[in-house]
């Protein structure tokens, strides 16, 4: 075969490939237009030069669900970067139980992180691609209520109430909402917001079809110690009998914890994706296959578990 003939048969492949995924995703595209679907993005993911490009992929995808009719929220983190600056000042972070110790200065630094820099780095990126984004702290309109949950750790808030009124209007208005987690009590006092359990919170208030974690794993293991054995599929309940056994550990704690929530309220799937992959929230929703763990409610999955091989 000639160097011709096999560029062209490679042409050919990859425009039939390609042709393939575009149709595959048409019924995806049809049930999800119009729904809203709630994002948590770590602030690792823009921890570093090196994920740039990575950042910049997310905002992509992030405006091309917005254009085919999806409604996204996004709501980020900024835990690298928070502590980053710490050290720069002079102030060294500290961590009780995977918290952040929050005294005023920590507060105060961790808003001109969340609200100056991570929120407006990440509002740009999307605008960027085509999508209409608006910038929006826990604290603007009471999005986030929060109280003190322990003396002992400062300004870290509890979420009580989430008002969501000022996303459906920017939703309404055509616009992607990008949420910085820093909450307020009823004095108005600042507090730092875990992001993970604040963006199941915020998917509840509007009644979200999926709640989806971008993390920096490939999904959540059957056993913690195996990387073969990704779940792919599970229940809310087959959830809550791997966090009582121990299954679970560490950050992915907080996140099943907040799936389970979550889903035995108004939220329909949740997903945990490996935010590293390139393109990861196209492939989960719009191909047959998807990427990572979904999480659904009891009702929607057979009895069983599923692992991957």
């Amino acid at each position: 075969m000639s160097s011709d003939t096999t560029v062209r048969a490679l042409m050919e492949s990859s425009h039939e490939l390609t042709g393939s995924m575009l149709s595959e995703a048409l019924p995806y595209i049809q049930r999800f237009a119009g729904k809203i679907v709630v994002v948590k993005y770590g602030g690792n993911a823009l921890a570093g030069s090196s994920d740039v490009d990575a950042a910049s992929t997310f905002a992509r995808d992030i405006a091309l669900m917005h254009a085919v009719g999806i409604k996204p929220v996004v709501v980020h983190g900024g835990g690298p970067q928070i502590s980053a600056l710490m050290e720069r000042l002079g102030k060294k972070p500290e961590f009780r139980n995977g918290l952040r110790v929050t005294d005023q200065e920590t507060i105060e630094i961790a808003s001109m992180v969340l609200l100056g820099t991570v929120n407006p780095q990440l509002v740009s990126a999307i605008n960027v691609h085509g999508a209409r984004a608006v910038g929006v702290s826990g604290q603007d309109a009471g999005l986030l209520q929060v109280t003190q949950r322990d003396p002992g750790l400062g300004f870290v808030g509890d979420i009580h109430h989430v008002d969501p009124t000022v996303l459906l209007s920017a939703i309404n208005d055509n616009a992607v909402p990008v949420v910085a987690t820093i909450g307020c009590d009823a004095s108005g006092q600042a507090y730092n917001v875990n992001a993970d359990t604040a963006a199941a919170a915020i998917a509840v208030a509007l009644g979200a079809e999926k709640l989806i974690y971008l993390t920096d794993i490939e999904g959540l293991r059957a056993d913690k110690d195996d990387s073969s054995s990704l779940v792919r599929k599970a229940t809310a309940s087959q959830i809550s009998a791997m966090l009582e056994t121990g299954s679970i550990d560490g950050g992915m704690i907080p996140k099943m914890e907040s799936c389970v929530s979550a889903l035995q309220q108004t939220v329909h799937d949740c997903h945990i994706l490996d935010g590293r992959i390139a393109h990861v929230l196209l492939i989960e929703l719009f191909t047959i296959a998807g990427v990572g763990t979904m999480v659904s409610r009891d009702t929607e999955l057979p009895s069983q578990v599923k692992a991957r091989n």
